[in-house]
């Protein structure tokens, strides 16, 4: 791994391809069923497109198909969802830590939330047809001073009811096991927290971590990281045997009123990486974050070279 100073305007990981795994470290699938895979995963991707198109079916059934839908595309990836504890019932900010662009997948699996992304997404085929369609937020890096525009389309996505999944990291890492140095330098950043602050909706942590079920340890197979190719990324996955994607979701945050974005980040960013077992979940009562003088929204942050989804 490489040490990567922290940039304020260009969020960055310390990840490099010494973070990925060798060869012979993640056991693998034959090449015809990688090619299966990959056929299968096209066709799922081309499905989705009349699933985000179809309005005319009530919320709760159209969000079904499209939870049903993430799944199955992950599962033609050869990705098994597992999911531990439960969403609140109303709209809300969901919040994780960014490892992969499966972690896009994952969520919808979960929770079938209108995302926040890079603007450069929007020309990805196919991928990009379907985020435009879903209704994506997308965040143009190149322009700071419209950032105050974003976060006031995603309150107001919030006040309509919808939830909005975030990855306040701004970028991918490799997430390994001991790889603190990998992590994005500036933490989760705080920009789309006021969202949540204005319309007085619960942030929800949630915590992705990929894992090889064959060997039972975890895995940085799908992190799509540094100089990777979104090509040798999916070549990568579609090769792993039993690749498991786990989406833990921790207790939900209350801001008041008058909270802090900033220190709702750090305790949403506590939450992701310290969070709970599911026991602990469901007894534990989070208190609100600590309210204290508003701050000014902060500026945008440009594009970087990796998948960063997230001001």
């Amino acid at each position: 791994m490489t040490a990567v100073p922290r940039d304020l305007w260009r969020p960055a990981s310390g990840c490099d391809d010494d973070c990925l795994p060798t060869a012979g470290e993640v056991p693998t699938v034959p090449v015809a069923r990688r090619v299966l895979r990959l056929v299968t995963a096209l066709g799922m991707l081309l499905t989705g497109i009349p699933v985000v198109l179809l309005p005319v079916l009530p919320t709760r059934e159209r969000q079904a198909l499209v939870s049903g839908w993430a799944r199955a595309t992950a599962r033609a990836f050869g990705v098994r969802l597992v999911v531990r504890g439960r969403l609140p019932r109303r709209r809300a900010l969901l919040v994780a830590n960014h490892v992969s662009w499966l972690d896009i997948l994952a969520v919808l699996a979960v929770a079938p939330t209108r995302m926040v992304a890079k603007r450069e997404i929007r020309s990805w085929p196919v991928v990009g047809l379907l985020a435009a369609a879903a209704g994506t937020v997308f965040v143009d890096r190149a322009r700071p001073l419209t950032l105050p525009r974003t976060v006031a389309r995603v309150a107001d996505t919030l006040r309509a009811g919808r939830s909005v999944a975030v990855f306040p990291e701004g970028t991918t890492w490799c997430a390994g096991n001991g790889a603190t140095d990998c992590r994005p330098g500036g933490g989760f950043r705080p920009a789309m927290f006021q969202a949540a602050i204005d319309t007085g909706s619960p942030v929800v942590p949630l915590r992705l971590t990929y894992c090889c079920a064959t060997t039972g340890s975890t895995t940085t197979a799908a992190a799509f990281i540094g100089a990777d190719t979104l090509l040798r990324s999916v070549a990568r996955v579609v090769a792993a045997r039993e690749l498991v994607v786990s989406v833990t979701i921790a207790a939900a945050l209350h801001p008041a009123r008058d909270a802090d974005r900033r220190l709702l980040a750090r305790a949403a960013e506590s939450a992701v990486h310290l969070v709970p077992t599911a026991g602990a979940v469901a007894r534990a009562r989070l208190r609100p974050v600590p309210a204290v003088t508003p701050a000014v929204p902060a500026p945008a942050l440009p594009a970087d070279r990796e998948l960063g989804l997230a001001a």
